[in-house]
């Protein structure tokens, strides 16, 4: 699949070709340079690398810097992996290539939004699952409206089970959001508005998957 790496910039809204207010996020999405072109015969997969938003050298490795330099590149902070990427970049995927937001997606077409979701740090199981509580009607629980409740039987199974909706560390996760849809292309301003929202706070990188 091919792709492009970009930054959230915030949510806007639009009208759309019928008429509708379509709420979508803004997202700076390239240029990205292709740091790195794998192949079946070095690597046993055909893939692309990109790499996005530069970064200062005191802070890159010598194995990083390296890796940049043979791509004729400046660091870069985000690098991410496209598999496949698309058939009609397939004369064109070299070493050191700048890939655009336009070059990938054009208006109407749809795509995946992968981000990092917000931390919320840790949560009890209202917020962190959706849990309606105790209700304060019941058993005389007058003071326990946000507990979980039981968690598992007593004497069988004697444990409790795997994957048991509990209290814990939210957000911060990956996550992906399918089928969202392209609205609008600025390409002078390397600009993609796409309908609906995607996880990770403003600033933060997204990923586009096409």
């Amino acid at each position: 699949m091919s792709g492009i790496i970009g930054r959230k910039i915030g949510m806007t809204s639009i009208y759309s070709a019928d008429g509708q207010n379509v709420a979508c996020t803004l997202v700076e999405a390239g240029p990205c340079v292709i740091t790195q072109v794998k192949n079946e015969d070095t690597d046993g997969y055909k893939a692309v690398q990109l790499g996005y938003g530069e970064m200062k050298e005191k802070r890159v490795n010598k194995a990083s810097k390296g890796h940049f330099a043979k791509a004729g590149t400046t660091p870069k902070k985000k690098v991410v992996e496209f598999r496949d990427f698309r058939v009609e970049f397939e004369d064109e995927v070299n070493i050191g290539k700048e890939i655009t937001v336009g070059a990938v997606f054009k208006e109407g077409d749809f795509l995946d939004a992968i981000g990092k979701s917000k931390g919320k740090g840790f949560q009890g199981v209202v917020k962190r699952h959706g849990f309606g509580g105790v209700g304060e009607s019941t058993h005389g629980q007058h003071n326990r409206s946000r507990a979980p409740g039981s968690i598992g039987a007593c004497s069988f199974p004697s444990r409790v089970f795997k994957g048991m909706r509990m209290a814990g560390r939210t957000g911060g996760r990956r996550v992906k959001i399918l089928n969202l849809r392209v609205m609008k292309i600025v390409p002078e301003k390397n600009l993609i508005l796409v309908s609906g929202s995607i996880p990770g706070a403003k600033n933060s990188f997204v990923v586009l998957e096409k």
